[in-house]
C-alpha cells in the first residue's frame, strides 16, 4: 500500500475542517449587514440579515445549519422579535436558541413532533419571562423553521414570516401568515393587492410567547429539481411583491448574489424593516 505524502494527508485534514467549520452557520445583525454562505455540502445556502433603512436594531435572528441538529438532517429557521427596545430582540434569540438546543437533545425520529416540541418549549419559556419580568412584558416572535430530509421539505410557521419556493417562472408562498390582513382576506373581506398597504397589515394573530400555548402550522412539499427555497421576514416580503422575488432570484447566478440583491431591493424600495432571509438549492 502507497502511503500519500505528509502534504496531501495535511490538505485533506483541511479541508475537511474547513468543511465542517463552514457548515453550521448563525446570522444577525444589529449594525448592517452580517452575512454567511455554506456551499460545501450537496445542498448550497445563502443567509442575510439587515436592519433595514429605519430601525435602529436588528430584532431578527437567523439560523442555517447544513449539518445534522440532533435527528434532524439539518435546519433553517428565522425568527422575527417584536416588543419594547430589548423585548423584540430577546424573545427572537430565546426562540432560535430554545429550538436549536431542543431540536439537539430530541430523541424523537419525527421532523414535525422535534419541531413542535421545540416551539412549545420557546414559547413557555418566552411566556413565563414576559410575565416575571416588566422590562420584557409583551415580547413575542414569529418563526419559521424548515428542515430538508431527501426530497421532503418540512416547514413550520407561527406568525408572519414565510417560506417560498421559486422554480423557474413560478413562485409559490408555502407558508399562510398568521396575520389579521390574511383572515381578512379569507373572510372576503379584503383582495390581496388592497392588503400590501393595509393600515393593519403588521398585526399578527398567533406569536411564539405571547400565549400559554402556540400551535405551529406545519407543509410537506415534494421538491423538484430546480427549486429554491427562500425563507425570510416580513422585512423582506412587505417589500417586495411574489413576482419581484422571484425575478430577482432568478436573474443572479450566484446563491450569495441572489440572497445579497434582495436585500439591496428591498432597501431601495424604503427598508421600513429588518430583512432576513435564507436561500437553499437543495441537491435534487
Amino acid at each position: 500500500m502507497d502511503f500519500p505524502c505528509p502534504f496531501a494527508i495535511y490538505v485533506v485534514v483541511f479541508l475537511f475542517v474547513d468543511t465542517v467549520c463552514n457548515k453550521r452557520n448563525i446570522c444577525r445583525d444589529n449594525s448592517g449587514g452580517y452575512s454567511f454562505r455554506g456551499n460545501r455540502a450537496l445542498m448550497k445556502t445563502a443567509s442575510l440579515s439587515d436592519k433595514g433603512k429605519r430601525r435602529q436594531l436588528n430584532q431578527d435572528v437567523v439560523y442555517s445549519s447544513e449539518l445534522p441538529v440532533g435527528n434532524l438532517p439539518n435546519l433553517f429557521m428565522i425568527a422575527d422579535g417584536m416588543g419594547g427596545h430589548k423585548a423584540g430582540d430577546y424573545a427572537s434569540r430565546y426562540a432560535v436558541d430554545t429550538i436549536c438546543r431542543e431540536a439537539e437533545q430530541s430523541a424523537e425520529r419525527n421532523p414535525e413532533r422535534i419541531l413542535q416540541s421545540a416551539i412549545n418549549k420557546a414559547n413557555t419559556g418566552i411566556f413565563e419571562l414576559s410575565n416575571e419580568n416588566r422590562d420584557l412584558e409583551g415580547m413575542g416572535t414569529t418563526v419559521v423553521v424548515a428542515t430538508i430530509y431527501g426530497n421532503c421539505l418540512k416547514v413550520g410557521n407561527v406568525g408572519d414570516s414565510r417560506l417560498y419556493i421559486v422554480n423557474g417562472k413560478n413562485i409559490r408562498q408555502i407558508t399562510t401568515d398568521h396575520s389579521l390582513v390574511e383572515e381578512m382576506i379569507k373572510m372576503g373581506g379584503l383582495d390581496r393587492e388592497s392588503a400590501r398597504t393595509h393600515p393593519n397589515k403588521n398585526i399578527i394573530t398567533r406569536a411564539v410567547g405571547v400565549t400559554y400555548a402556540v400551535l405551529a402550522d406545519f407543509y410537506e412539499v415534494e421538491l423538484q429539481k430546480g427549486d429554491i427555497i427562500l425563507l425570510c421576514s416580513d422585512g423582506l416580503s412587505n417589500m417586495l411583491e411574489d413576482e419581484e422575488i422571484r425575478m430577482i432570484v432568478n436573474a443572479q447566478r450566484d446563491i450569495m448574489e441572489k440572497a445579497e440583491a434582495l436585500v439591496r431591493v428591498a432597501n431601495l424600495n424604503g427598508g421600513r424593516d429588518n430583512i432576513s432571509l435564507i436561500l437553499i438549492e437543495p441537491d435534487i
